[in-house]
């Protein structure tokens, strides 16, 4: 009989047990109904767990059961199109099982036993393999899903078959050792990679505001700190809808049910624009709503980390969102209060720079042992309390990461989405994508960015002068730098999430379109120079054609037009335009 230890104490989701000799991260089966649980701190004869399910109803004395492994990850086909709670645990599985309310001591594998995968070899008897190496491929809806050997297994091919199994059958034999399509991986280690590489080529995410002011490259970090309804979800769902990642991984940590709820049923719905296909079919979602317990959401976002690092092995570019890292720390800080260790900066547990760093160190672009290139962009949520950019997990957000997106609450009651900032955001990966950018998408596009920075710049400084003596006060030539700031701000800056044709904007047209506003404030620049009238320039109709044509379907057509137009428009005006 298999021996095991008794509950000591129980403080919340924290169990100390004694009667047993585990290893640290060992998952537990605690208490009569099994509650799984995982090995936090082992102090002497004690053992401290920190228990994924709700903990009511535990008592002094009841067993605790050693499982001897840590909590893995189950990586193979079917990932895709899956949504999970923080420990890997299908959602849909546990409702058939047991309707909307999961029950205490429940488990369910996260891939799928019974389907069979039609399984097409690559490699072939006799070839030498390492970890890493690609023995063959099964098509997972539109994706070529690749069967590697498992980390640290390496040796010769001496079988491998073809045809259709399920993930614990054997397709191939390396070395005397039986390989199936599942592997299995501790969430709590990065998965190996051959080297890392400079994230040099950005993320494209349709988002005027994020892919030309302040990119972020495929393997590079961001944060979005904002207040409460200034538009951190909506602007993490448009990037997890719209970015040319061919992987999706959402986690909602610690968020509202209801929030869940619209990825739930936005997502399913959505066709990816490069395939045509529903965009479910390249996302696996990790729910880990507010109401679920708190122990299980400090460890969804190493689940959705080790999935995202299983994809990037197979060479594909993986964009992972955590919404929100805040939530994420406040589980610790709870944890951490239960084990009475010394509290630091409101209360977050010391270690929480270590852990945030940690996470984030597990982005980037890297070249795989199997000589494939992939990536990890992660874009972690931050949830500052009142909006206060000054507290402990948005600054120490902020010292990791390289690309900043500060939402604006006074953005959001000017009705400004998306509510990122121009003056306070800042990503520190521009000059590194410059290359890319003159080569994929125009010469003068760096220098084009710089003008538009630069003018919402000056915009800014002139704001100052106007509510001291208003603007008829400035001379002609400030009120028209004025102007073509609101024009960069309200037809570039601003885009409508919810409108079929300004939810995404491709590159060419983004360059296009600020090209345009250019042309608008050189030409606008000489006609006041001539002597026309700031007035009549800001009522030309073109000027409002060029607001509207965002909306258009024939947008790139209509850009065309008036950029053709605008020389004979501003001739109109007289002067010396």
């Amino acid at each position: 009989m298999e021996k095991h230890g008794t509950i000591y104490r129980v403080a919340g989701p924290v169990v100390t047990a004694t009667g047993i000799s585990p290893k640290m991260y060992d998952v537990m089966l605690v208490g009569e109904e099994g509650l799984m649980g995982e090995v936090i701190k082992i102090d002497g004869d004690k053992t401290i767990i920190q228990v994924y399910e709700e903990t009511s109803g535990l008592r002094p004395g009841e067993k605790v059961i050693d499982t001897h492994h840590p909590l893995v990850a189950e990586l193979g086909p079917g990932l895709l199109s899956s949504v999970y709670d923080g420990i890997q645990r299908p959602l849909p599985v546990l409702m058939e099982a047991m309707g909307n309310f999961i029950q205490r001591g429940v488990s369910a594998n996260g891939l799928d036993r019974k389907k069979k995968w039609k399984f097409e070899a690559v490699a072939k008897k006799g070839d030498k393999v390492v970890g890493g190496d690609v023995l063959g491929t099964v098509k997972e809806f539109y994706l070529v899903h690749k069967i590697m050997v498992p980390p640290g297994v390496s040796g010769t091919v001496e079988e491998i078959r073809e045809g259709e199994f399920t993930v614990e059958e054997p397709i191939a034999k390396v070395s005397g050792q039986d390989i199936m399509m599942m592997q299995k991986w501790p969430v709590r280690a990065g998965r190996p990679f051959g080297k890392k590489l400079m994230p040099d080529i950005p993320l494209i995410t349709g988002q005027r505001v994020l892919d030309t002011m302040f990119p972020l490259p495929k393997g590079g970090t961001a944060a979005i700190p904002g207040a409460f309804g200034t538009g951190k979800t909506v602007t993490q769902q448009q990037l997890a809808k719209w970015s040319d990642a061919e992987i999706v991984v959402y986690i909602g940590c610690g968020e509202r049910g209801n929030e869940m709820t619209e990825v739930l049923a936005t997502f399913p719905a959505l066709e990816d624009p490069r395939t045509g296909e529903p965009l479910m079919q390249r996302t696996v979602l990790i729910a880990n709503t507010s109401n679920m317990p708190v122990a299980a959401r400090e460890a969804s976002v190493y689940t959705g980390m080790t999935i995202a690092e299983y994809y990037r092995d197979q060479g594909y570019n993986v964009s992972l969102m955590a919404d929100s890292t805040s939530r994420w720390a406040e589980a610790m800080r709870e944890i951490s209060s239960r084990l009475e260790e010394m509290p630091g900066e409101e209360g977050f547990p010391a270690y929480l720079s270590a852990r945030l760093s940690e996470f984030y160190e597990r982005a980037g672009r890297v070249e795989n042992r199997n000589g494939s290139v992939g990536s990890i962009s992660v874009v972690g949520a931050v949830s500052p309390p009142g909006g206060d950019l000054s507290e402990p997990v948005t600054q120490n957000t902020l010292r990791i990461v390289r690309v900043f997106w500060a939402l604006d609450s006074k953005l959001r009651e000017r009705r400004h989405f998306p509510t990122i900032n121009w003056l306070t955001s800042y990503s520190l990966y521009t000059n590194g994508l410059t290359g890319w950018y003159k080569a994929n998408v125009a010469e003068d596009f760096p220098a084009l960015r710089q003008w538009a920075m630069e003018v919402l710049q000056r915009e800014s400084e002139l704001q100052e002068i106007v509510q001291l003596v208003g603007s008829d006060a400035l001379p002609d030539e400030q009120k028209m730098t004025l102007e073509v700031a609101r024009m960069i701000r309200e037809i570039f800056l601003q885009q409508n999430a919810y409108h079929k044709v300004d939810t995404y904007c491709p590159m060419e047209r983004q360059y296009a379109l600020l090209k345009v506003i250019k042309k608008f404030s050189d030409l606008s620049t000489k006609a006041v120079e001539g002597g026309a009238a700031v007035d009549e320039i800001v009522a030309m109709p073109l000027r409002n054609r060029l607001a509207k044509a965002k909306y258009e379907e024939t947008i790139d057509s209509e850009l065309a037009a008036i950029d053709n137009e605008m020389a004979d428009a501003f001739d109109s005006l007289g002067g010396k335009a």
